[in-house]
């Protein structure tokens, strides 16, 4: 019997938190996991479904047509009821802390599906989002792997863990602009304390950080999309100091064989028409401005970015999600002649963006960010550099790994850590968005250094998966532990 199991290939299930942040990379994973020849199964609801199942079946496809990788499965459960409107089950359709609670309990009660999964099916390891903090226990009562998967950077965590260990806003001065030390860390990391979440403002968010980093000690380890030569001074950290147990596996966008549709159940009808408008344009000449699926601005932050756009002088491409279609609210006087009805210096884009073609078209040379970490970590693929602007979460982080530590941007100067229910209390100017933009992309010996150590890492990057690269032997190592532990549960 144990050398019949032997033979069977791994089986990991996935279980992705219910954001297209976090879906996107977790079937990203997959498809990286099942061309190694692993059973791969992603347990999600039906409207997350919808946002992998154009990538899942083009993998399969793929897989089919090359004999080779084992195709995916899609398990699709209901999300729980609990008085949310049809169709809210994921965290972009939240509008009011009301829609947040509810929906947080219904993450909650997602327990049960997954525990019926791990009841019904011999699963060697568990992916799960570390938001599902439950999920811990619920897989050591099943004797399945968790995996904790937070699909952000190593470097974000190790910020977290030291916040968390030391908790240095309980000795910082009370003032926004205070500067406050992460203490134990491999570089100087410093933030002001309005950037930082604050546990005496937020004490459910610091239990919930708590409770997810203690979910993800218990754990069998983490994987992380991210690759060594990104981020080594962390990994060493990460393993030695907090002696984390962790696989590095990115980045994994580069599974995605059709990056064209990633993160849509379609192509977008103007994808060919953006990319049209990139090729007329001189290499390195158009900033890429884009701020996840989950940021939001205000008329007032709207405005000062089209003329910070305007300003720099750069021609450019504006992703625009969630702002009022009411475009007088915030549209300077003259911008609609940059952008209409496909400017000859501007281009916006309502909702969805083919990201990684738009990229990785030569054209591109700078990317204005909100910092999340795929957005980061597909421009560093890419080997572009970024303005960053960060919002929230662990956005902040990344902007210091981004431009103190890695060198291939600089900051617009934002302070304010709010999410998009939340009011700021500064507007970045105009003026400022284009001297940041000028810095980045610029002939100075400021830009021409973020330029090259930008184009460096992009190389770094793409070697990373390839055969003998840091992710590719961190994959099957993983893989390796998880068929020698089955042999040992066996004996």
């Amino acid at each position: 019997m144990a050398i019949k199991d032997e033979q069977q290939p791994l089986h990991i299930l996935f279980f992705p938190f219910l954001a297209p942040g976090h879906l996107i990379p977790i079937a990203d994973m997959a498809a990286l996991f099942a061309a190694r020849g692993v059973r791969c199964t992603i347990l999600t609801t039906p409207v997350n479904s919808a946002v992998i199942r154009s990538a899942i079946d083009r993998a399969n496809d793929s897989f089919r047509r090359n004999n080779g990788g084992l195709e995916i499965e899609l398990t699709v459960v209901p999300f729980p009821d609990v008085g949310l409107p049809p169709g809210f089950e994921s965290g972009t359709a939240l509008t009011s802390q009301d829609d947040r609670d509810k929906f947080f309990l219904g993450i909650r009660l997602l327990r049960e599906p997954f525990d019926r999964y791990l009841s019904e099916h011999h699963v060697d390891a568990a992916v799960v989002d570390s938001f599902f903090r439950w999920a811990a226990d619920a897989a050591a009562e099943h004797g399945v792997p968790r995996l904790g998967f937070l699909g952000t950077s190593v470097f974000a965590r190790a910020c977290t863990s030291s916040i968390l260990r030391n908790n240095p806003l309980e000795t910082a001065p009370d003032d926004p602009d205070a500067v406050v030390p992460l203490p134990g860390l491999p570089h100087r990391v410093e933030l002001r304390r309005s950037q930082m979440m604050d546990p005496k403002k937020r004490p459910d968010h610091w239990e919930m950080f708590q409770s997810i980093n203690a979910a993800d000690q218990r754990s069998f380890g983490e994987v992380f999309n991210s690759f060594h030569e990104l981020e080594p001074d962390y990994v060493e950290h990460y393993r030695t100091k907090l002696g984390r147990r962790m696989w590095l596996v990115g980045p994994v966008a580069l599974a995605n064989k059709d990056v064209a549709v990633r993160g849509t159940s379609e192509l977008s009808p103007d994808a060919d028409g953006y990319l049209r408008w990139l090729d007329a344009k001189p290499h390195g000449s158009v900033v890429y401005v884009s701020f996840g699926t989950l940021s939001s601005f205000s008329p007032a932050e709207m405005r000062e970015l089209a003329r910070g756009l305007d300003l720099s002088g750069k021609n450019f491409v504006w992703v625009i999600n969630g702002a009022d279609d009411d475009a007088s609210e915030w549209m300077p006087e003259g911008f609609a002649e940059l952008i209409a009805p496909r400017g000859e210096r501007g281009l916006t884009i309502r909702g969805w963006a083919p990201q990684m073609l738009i990229l990785n078209h030569p054209a591109v040379g700078g990317f204005v960010t909100h910092c999340g970490w795929n957005s980061t970590l597909e421009a560093a693929t890419a080997g572009v550099p970024m303005v960053t602007w960060p919002r929230y979460a662990d956005q902040f982080y990344n902007e210091k790994l981004i431009t103190e530590v890695l060198k291939v941007g600089v900051g617009v100067g934002s302070m304010d850590f709010a999410s998009k229910l939340e009011n700021r209390r500064v507007i970045i100017g105009g003026e400022v968005v284009a001297g940041a933009i000028g810095r980045v992309m610029g002939d100075g010996d400021e830009g021409e250094a973020i330029r090259k150590k930008a184009t460096e890492l992009g190389v770094k990057a793409r070697g990373a998966l390839e055969k003998g690269g840091s992710s590719c032997d961190d994959v099957g190592l993983l893989m390796d532990e998880l068929m020698a532990r089955r042999s040992s549960v066996n004996v």
